[in-house]
């Protein structure tokens, strides 16, 4: 982080154990925080000039889902767009867009890099750019229908563009596995690896339905530490809990850890109840330090916020790995 940037953080509460704990403000972008909107959630933040940038999903009162652009002096007090973001062509002719959501931007090398779930014929991951968050450019799509979660990591490895996905099929999916792949240009992907799998529900119930990555992975001493989100089906629907995992360095495919207890699951009044209850979903992560701050969507509703410290999410990731 920049030393101009004053990371968002709260201490843990007094009297807590947690690993991770709720922001006490939350959720920090309300669901009507724009004229149009129905819902904002499941968006994006990264450092940017003197403050910060994020990449929001507003699905508006026809619940048309879209993607803005924001800005905050201290990542808690937004002003988004009132209009979504109007991308230029970039490395081909313009793609239909049918609908855009759940977006991920991360910096590789000299642009910021949005990837979100593209509708073109059924979801799939749609790839743009931007230099300075004023003009944005759409890419070829990475993959065909149906794949959602693209999540890029924010360096190549051995030379290559990677990006994990969670391949699916065209409606709520009751199943999904992350892998990952990789392209020499932004263009063309393949070397396709399965990463992780969903849990025996007997092992580890809250991630046995499916998973999903979540916020853009970034370096530890341990390996690459990439936060998720996994899926149980109960009684009353799916559940959606926020979970971590450490990936080899030069081998991200290679999951070294991953947590069999959540680190954090819908207990909140503002991720139990929304348009979709019972929803945590991880999407972005700013690192100061030993501290870490993720930003996730509480029950397809609003954007809530989350701390720890990454020492002590390390830990709790080997300590309850199978």
């Amino acid at each position: 982080m920049s030393n101009k940037i004053i990371m968002p953080w709260e201490e843990r509460p007094q009297g807590s154990t947690d690993v991770m704990w709720r922001y006490t403000g939350n959720p920090v972008i309300g669901r009507y925080h724009i004229p149009s909107s129905n819902s904002i959630f499941n968006s994006a933040v990264v450092p940017f000039k003197n403050g910060f940038a994020g990449v929001f999903r507003c699905d508006d009162k026809a619940v048309r889902m879209n993607i803005f652009a924001g800005f905050s002096p201290d990542g808690i007090n937004w002003k988004i767009d009132h209009e979504p973001i109007r991308f230029k062509p970039g490395n081909t002719a313009m793609i239909d867009s049918e609908y855009k959501y759940d977006p991920r931007v991360t910096w590789i090398e000299d642009r910021w890099w949005i990837t979100w779930c593209n509708g073109y014929h059924g979801p799939t991951i749609g790839i743009g750019y931007t230099f300075g968050f004023e003009e944005f450019f759409q890419c070829e799509n990475a993959f065909l229908p149906f794949n959602r979660n693209g999540v890029l990591f924010p360096q190549k490895i051995n030379g290559k563009y990677a990006m994990l996905s969670r391949p699916s099929d065209n409606g709520h999916t009751p199943f999904g596995d992350i892998y990952i792949s990789y392209s020499p240009d932004m263009v063309y992907w393949g070397e396709h690896r399965c990463v992780m799998k969903t849990t025996p529900f007997a092992q580890s119930a809250w991630q046995c339905t499916k998973i999903g990555a979540g916020s853009v992975p970034f370096l530890t001493k341990d390996g690459w530490l990439m936060f998720y989100h996994g899926v149980i089906t109960t009684c009353n629907g799916f559940r959606y809990s926020m979970g971590a995992a450490i990936l080899d360095r030069n081998n991200p495919a290679k999951v070294l850890y991953r947590t069999n207890e959540y680190l954090l699951a819908p207990a909140a009044p503002y991720e139990l109840q929304g348009d979709v209850p019972n929803v945590v979903f991880p999407c972005s992560a700013l690192q100061d330090g030993n501290r870490v701050a993720v930003y996730y969507g509480a029950a397809d509703t609003a954007v809530a916020l989350a701390f720890g410290y990454i020492p002590e999410i390390l830990e709790f990731i080997k300590r309850t790995s199978n």
